[in-house]
């Protein structure tokens, strides 16, 4: 595998957002037709409730798309990436601290960043290998190197978990992008001629046009089937392509 350009196929994909649900929902929302809205959580009826109820809004739209695009297939290592995690329950656990409250252990163990992928495993009962990444604006890339890198190794599939939402107000001076509660997944396998290619570079970050976080403006790319993205961030310029047969 070259270490500045990587290369995969995606097999099936699903993504779940407030107001937009569907795929035909999701293609308006790339189109620029529909935008988010509403706060209803997703149901993840295929998790056991007992499972289900500790998961909060966030992690219950990565355990969303994680079962619609995974289905009954086990033994698939995953990598869940999430730039800002499970930042409410943290600020939560912080203020009881300075209040000097007692804390649930139940609320620290799922504000660790690994967290929603342990509720997948175990709901599951799957022990392939999870992964939990957060590498700031450019999280999405490094997801997919790490992916591709399981790929040339050997491994057929890989589930990659996308997903966030905005920072919590006391963070909100630090939100450096239009911020919205979303998640999508992709099953990746090894590239094929109409695959997708991802290269980088070292480059000045630049602030994306339509504001969006890597995580959509990357998802909308897919959706509309561009051909190329370049995008800025960490120090790198990143340049996504998608191959047609």
């Amino acid at each position: 595998m070259d270490n500045q350009v990587v290369s995969f196929s995606v097999a099936s994909f699903a993504a779940w957002a407030p107001g937009v649900e569907t795929r035909d929902a999701w293609m308006a929302w790339a189109r620029g037709e529909i935008g988010f809205n509403g706060d209803r959580e997703p149901p993840v009826k295929a998790m056991a409730p007992m499972l289900r109820r500790r998961a909060g809004f966030l992690s219950k739209m990565a355990l969303e798309v994680a079962y619609d695009c995974l289905g009954q297939k086990v033994d698939v290592p995953t990598i869940f990436c999430s730039r800002h995690g499970e930042a409410l329950r943290s600020v939560e656990l912080l203020t009881d601290l300075a209040k000097r409250a007692p804390l649930s252990p139940t609320s620290f163990g799922l504000s660790v960043h690994n967290a929603t992928g342990g509720l997948f495993s175990i709901a599951r009962a799957d022990h392939a290998n999870s992964i939990a990444l957060s590498a700031g604006a450019s999280g999405v890339e490094h997801a997919v190197i790490e992916a591709c890198g399981l790929l040339a190794e050997g491994t057929t599939e890989v589930l990659l978990v996308v997903y966030d939402c905005p920072l919590p107000t006391i963070y909100a001076s630090f939100q450096d992008c239009d911020e919205r509660p979303f998640a999508w997944a992709w099953l990746l396998k090894p590239a094929r001629e109409d695959g997708y290619s991802l290269r980088w570079r070292a480059g000045k970050n630049v602030r994306s046009h339509n504001g969006l976080p890597g995580g959509l403006e990357i998802f909308r790319f897919f959706l509309l089937m561009g051909r190329v993205l370049e995008r800025a961030s960490d120090g790198r310029q990143w340049i996504w392509t998608r191959h047609a047969k």
